[in-house]
């Protein structure tokens, strides 16, 4: 197995800047991810502010409750076991709760997760614990109810949930029927290719699907199966018993909410003003929560001393909200920059690993977490891959091809592969032939006006009935190389959709089942066995 750094395409200058150490990033985050002190320093200051956190061991009594539902592993119960520990610290990261665990970002962000608080732990001498943060409260339907895998075709092919909920409810409050889950099942089934692994992947997801409620529980589930005896405790941000216990912090987030305000708003234009683009929106009296009304969640915003949605359907003083904390907590959810405050009010968080899309906007929390005492975390980027599997690196040697090439597009590479086959030059020829003819035909087309001007215009039509028909035989001379060169046209194919499907890199399409149904469970174990780097660096894996 081969393992060589390359770099992607795009991404965020600010969290480049921050992973690599240079511009003006530094100043935007509470800690320098390389700085080597950085761990020590971090834990010092948990230690010290314990109080500012919600009791340890009722967030581990409801961490045990759902993990024994849906993750009921004895490393995950172990892991537990050591939160407890007032010495305990957590590398905590999430994501949205998507079909057959989504794309292979989200494995490459649990294994970042795991490894970091095991270099993190040997680093301290004491427990850090590895949890991910499913967030089951998000409500962007489309992004999350579908997945792909590569056909033989090549093609990415869509497998998707067919459900159209009626409201903007939170995934995880969203019921998939048996009926559902059986369709998606069967086309997976269909769509990946006949291998020695399938029917155990076959399993694996059936197991994950069969009895869920919805979304958020058959990727718990999935998750573990795949992390559980790693000890990877999860938690649903959407979980009721959660956020029963976070109701003292959606008040504090209401009774400082116009600092938290000014906070971010602060930090937005001082992001700006460093040359950086903001990743994340800060709305003008935006309230940064979301209220769930009738099965739908809102945004909140303050207009007229009121926290109201945009279209009035709720309307709160700041009175009435905190009395509806208290009674109905289960009612509030945050938003992407809300969030990261809570995650520290529940954990004593070491470090969160994040996508550079993620870091970039944590930035502009710096100030928020300031407003509730508290310190924002080392941020870490979750480890990036590219797998390339064998067949697939064999067409990119046989047609010499790198994967920088591959990564800027194979079009050109591709044309310029074809117009090479042409052993005869037919393409020259057919330009060479329209070029004579333009030659001694225009001339005459020219006299014959003379004699009649009418002829000119026949003679005009004449040329491009001739020229069309040269090129109608050239079109057919091309579809046969096409055809001469179909297999080979096929590898290309093969590469592109493999690697970068959809112009984009495979780990933002492709779920984990499609490489374990190719190379069996223990995929996983290898890509465990990579070397950790949390410097941001993408490196391509040659299976």
């Amino acid at each position: 197995m081969k393992i060589i750094p390359e770099t992607l395409r795009g991404g965020s200058a600010l969290a480049e800047d921050y992973t690599q150490g240079t511009g003006r990033a530094r100043d935007l985050y509470e800690y320098d991810v390389l700085h080597a002190d950085a761990y020590a320093q971090r834990a010092k200051w948990l230690d010290e502010t314990e109080h500012l956190r919600l009791s340890r061991k009722e967030v581990v009594a409801c961490l045990r409750i759902y993990n024994e539902q849906y993750n009921s592993y004895e490393a995950v119960q172990a892991s537990l076991d050591r939160l407890e520990n007032p010495d305990a610290l957590v590398v905590v990261g999430g994501q949205q709760s998507g079909l057959f665990t989504g794309p292979m970002l989200v494995i490459y962000k649990a294994v970042t997760i795991i490894k970091a608080a095991r270099e993190a732990e040997e680093k301290l001498g004491r427990p850090v614990i590895p949890v991910f943060w499913v967030a089951g409260e998000d409500h962007d339907w489309d992004e999350v109810n579908h997945t792909y895998v590569l056909a033989n075709d090549p093609q990415a092919v869509k497998i998707k949930l067919k459900k159209q909920p009626v409201r903007r409810s939170s995934v995880s409050d969203i019921k998939v029927d048996a009926v559902e889950w059986k369709q998606v099942m069967a086309d997976i089934e269909q769509n990946l290719p006949d291998s020695e692994h399938k029917a155990d992947i076959l399993r694996m997801i059936e197991h994950g699907l069969t009895d869920s409620y919805g979304l958020s529980e058959a990727f718990a589930k999935l998750l573990g199966l795949l992390f559980g005896h790693y000890g990877l405790v999860l938690l649903d941000s959407a979980d009721p018993s959660l956020r029963k216990l976070e109701a003292s912090v959606f008040r504090r987030l209401v009774q400082h909410n116009d600092e938290l305000e000014q906070a971010y708003q602060t930090a937005a234009a001082r992001i700006v003003d460093y040359g950086y683009h903001l990743q994340a929106d800060v709305h003008e009296d935006g309230a940064n929560l979301f209220y769930i009304h009738e099965d739908e969640r809102l945004l909140l915003f303050k207009q007229g001393g009121l926290f109201t949605d945009r279209r009035g359907l709720v309307a709160f003083t700041m009175e009435e909200l905190l009395e509806e904390i208290e009674l109905h907590s289960e009612r509030f959810s945050n938003n992407v920059l809300t969030r990261p405050l809570m995650q520290d009010s529940l954990f004593p968080v070491l470090a969160s690993v994040l996508g550079l899309g993620e870091i970039a906007y944590w930035a502009i929390t710096r100030d928020a977490f300031g407003v509730l005492e508290m310190q924002m975390p080392i941020l870490l980027p979750r480890m990036s891959f590219t797998l390339v599997e064998p067949g697939v690196e064999k067409y990119m040697v046989k047609h010499e091809l790198s994967f920088g090439q591959v990564r800027d597009g194979l079009e050109e590479p591709k044309k310029q592969w074809l117009a090479a086959q042409d052993q005869l030059g037919i393409q020259d020829q057919f330009s060479g032939v329209k070029e004579a003819f333009a030659r001694l035909y225009e001339p005459l087309v020219q006299q014959t006006g003379l004699i009649e001007k009418g002829l000119l215009r026949l003679g005009e039509t004449n040329s491009k009935k001739i020229l069309g028909q040269i090129a109608y035989l050239e079109t057919k001379v091309q579809e046969a190389l096409l055809r001469q060169n179909e297999t080979a046209l096929r590898q290309w194919d093969r590469i592109e959709w493999s690697l970068f499907p959809f112009g984009q890199p495979q780990e933002r399409v492709y779920t984990v089942y499609h490489f374990l149904n190719r190379h069996g469970l223990s995929l996983i174990d290898t890509i465990m066995n990579i070397p950790t780097d949390l410097k941001g660096t993408h490196r391509v894996i040659y299976l």
